[in-house]
């Protein structure tokens, strides 16, 4: 083991989160917090006439946390929103709670995308932003996997108008969320001085 490397480095790669100290209480405080992070970007909210499905900005809270937090943290996290929603706190967009009809499944694919990258981050791709990309585009993937045969259920058309509906008009948008991650994450570790 080398002089500059600690001995949790040593045993596994770490994400941004593990750069604080302590652990239960850290940990916990980082799971409610990212959930309210997303809550708060959930009322960055822009309804579109042809469409259930709003534009927010849940999908770039999703995905930091996701490489911010490492795969635990990120999936009970973002499980902490969607059930805590579910039972009535007014986090989901426009401060609404319960059951989101078309956007539930978007959603459950918030907790699977979290996850992923959450994974994926614990193998060091959040410090370079061509492989934090990648982790961004395959959660948002992971997202649309779940939201957009959900949303075709829900609102009974076919997968391809729900592609039109649910999948198409969010690409670009999508794509700068993923961007700004990928600039943010290894700008953060260079200013820690934590270089892959």
């Amino acid at each position: 083991m080398s002089q500059g490397t600690t001995a949790l480095e040593h045993r596994k790669a770490i994400v941004l989160a593990d750069l604080l100290p302590g652990t239960l209480v850290r940990d916990t405080l980082l799971v409610i917090g990212s959930a309210a992070f997303v809550g708060i970007l959930a009322q960055i909210s822009i309804p579109l006439s042809f469409t259930p499905v709003p534009i927010t900005g849940q999908t770039l809270g999703v995905l930091l946390t996701g490489c911010a937090l490492g795969r635990r943290r990120a999936g009970m996290a973002l499980s902490l929103y969607f059930l805590a929603g579910l039972a009535g706190l007014p986090w989901f967009i426009h401060h609404s709670s319960g059951w989101q009809g078309p956007s539930t499944g978007y959603l459950i694919g918030f907790i699977l995308a979290a996850f992923v990258c959450g994974a994926i981050a614990e193998h060091k791709p959040n410090r370079a932003v061509v492989t934090t990309l990648l982790a961004m585009f395959t959660g948002e993937f992971l997202i649309y996997l779940v939201g957009v045969p959900w949303l075709a259920l829900d609102i009974h058309v076919s997968l391809a108008k729900a592609i039109a509906l649910g999948l198409t008009p969010f690409l670009a948008g999508d794509a700068i969320k993923a961007g700004i991650v990928s600039l943010l994450l290894p700008a953060t570790w260079r200013l820690v001085g934590r270089r892959a």
